[in-house]
């Protein structure tokens, strides 16, 4: 698609500057300040208005009634439509543990939406949340369906995925844990620790052997202790990427801006980590295998109270950030951008604003909303005036 985006403020090299974007077959031709539309596209006037990357989710369950560990290939198409209104442009469906039966009709329903042109954000990948979890610290998850580490098995996802399990959740303290860190660095998928109650040396020992990233930082894990630093003290040492929700229930204001002070503005993603009630009013839904309760936006398990997922939005979180940190924004918009483009291995085409990247844009207002949102050039999303 081609498109012509005149007047606009965007965020280009950790800074907004004034310039003119000449989209071209769906990747970014040009960025001057010559405001002769030479070709004569289609154009968006973006005049006072801020011009950033789509928002990259590595981690979310779903949203618009569509669960992901239920979800078919058309329900794709919708849950693509509403990540586009808040300002997602690429995401990972996260299918939590359960059968084996249903894990791999999930990754064959992902797989075949990721050949569709959804009119949404782009479909770019599975995230294997389990079941390679350790039980202590399953959070949500349904204890009868965790497993030891099993290499066959995960090779069994892998390769009726085809490749497109992009990413995997693994508790590396449980039994075979670290020698399946090692198989999945080895076909290329990136390693996330997590749901864990690992030490601070077998953290360590898993970053060694090829994990890159945190899942839900401090949620699902066992805390640091001044004596036992365990798997949150290890996080926070190294350098590895932490996914932070920032929602405001899983973190508290303070402890995002420790995280980032902490780790820097470099190794910190943020994430949804959504459920399919998000979008919706409170009530009644399920997130995998188990029901779910959602209260003031609060989703909890029915069963025990255990807080299931969020009703989090990136352009939320994107909002949320700058409240509980008072940081500019331009330090903010690459925990939602390039840092998950690095850490996923895709920011040779996705997260920043450069020539020769996918078009992925989002243009947002005065007060930080989602007007225009537009994937791989394509207008997909305009905000009713």
């Amino acid at each position: 698609m081609n498109l012509f985006i005149k007047n606009a403020e965007a965020f280009i090299g950790g800074d907004f500057v004034k310039r003119n974007i000449t989209v071209k077959d769906g990747k970014i031709a040009a960025i001057s300040n010559d405001s002769d539309n030479k070709e004569k596209y289609p154009e968006i006037d973006a005049m006072g208005k801020k011009v950033i990357p789509g928002f990259i989710d590595i981690h979310t369950h779903g949203a618009d009634n569509i669960d992901v560990n239920h979800a078919t290939t058309d329900d794709y198409c919708k849950l693509a439509k509403f990540f586009a209104s808040q300002g997602t442009t690429s995401y990972q469906a996260s299918i939590v543990t359960d059968t084996e039966e249903n894990t791999l009709w999930c990754i064959d329903q992902i797989k075949k939406a990721m050949d569709i042109d959804t009119d949404g954000a782009n479909l770019i990948g599975i995230h294997l949340e389990g079941p390679f979890l350790d039980s202590e610290y399953r959070g949500s998850m349904a204890e009868h369906l965790l497993k030891k580490a099993d290499i066959d098995l995960f090779k069994k996802y892998y390769d009726a995925s085809e490749g497109k399990i992009t990413y995997i959740t693994i508790a590396p303290e449980i039994e075979g844990g670290m020698e399946l860190i090692r198989e999945a660095v080895k076909t290329g998928v990136v390693v996330s620790i997590g749901h864990s109650g690992a030490d601070y040396e077998t953290t360590m020992e898993s970053i060694k052997n090829g994990a890159t990233s945190v899942t839900h930082t401090f949620n699902g894990m066992k805390l640091m202790h001044q004596h036992h630093p365990a798997i949150s003290g290890a996080a926070l040492e190294s350098d590895i990427y932490c996914e932070a929700i920032c929602d405001g229930r899983h973190l508290h204001p303070a402890v995002v801006r420790l995280l980032i002070k902490t780790k820097g503005l470099d190794r910190v993603v943020a994430v949804t980590d959504s459920i399919m009630a998000t979008g919706l009013p409170d009530g009644d839904y399920i997130l995998g295998v188990n029901k779910v309760r959602v209260t003031d936006g609060d989703a909890r398990l029915i069963s025990d109270g255990t807080r299931a997922g969020s009703t989090l939005t990136t352009n939320t979180a994107l909002k949320n950030i700058l409240k509980f940190t008072g940081r500019p924004l331009e330090e903010i918009i690459p925990l939602l951008t390039t840092n998950p483009a690095v850490l996923m291995k895709i920011d040779d085409r996705k997260g920043t604003i450069e020539e020769g990247k996918d078009a992925d844009l989002v243009i947002l207002d005065n007060e930080l909303n989602v007007e225009t949102t537009i994937v791989n050039g394509k207008v997909v999303y305009t905000k009713t005036k």
